[in-house]
């Protein structure tokens, strides 16, 4: 993978190139530019299980269940270093 990430300084504004090589990078090209649709996902799971945890009426078994997949789905946003706050 030769993935390039430039960076322009221009009057106090920021700006970053990715550059691929097509057809060899098609796979990160696809990832870089669903970045943001997997955010939204992620954001959206995050909403779910939030209500889940919040303002449904579960039984025990149920309770046990969402607070288990609620925190692994945290712990792996926190193994990826994924903020969904930001």
């Amino acid at each position: 993978m030769n993935v390039e990430l430039i960076f322009h300084l221009n009057q106090n504004k920021m700006k970053a190139t990715l550059e691929f090589n097509l057809p060899d990078d098609q796979h990160e090209f696809d990832l870089a530019i669903q970045g943001s649709k997997m955010y939204i996902a992620l954001w959206d799971i995050s909403q779910e299980l939030r209500k889940l945890w919040k303002y449904e009426e579960l039984n025990d078994e149920e309770w046990k269940m969402v607070e288990r997949i609620r925190d692994k789905f945290y712990e792996i946003l926190d193994e990826n270093q994924i903020k969904l706050d930001k």
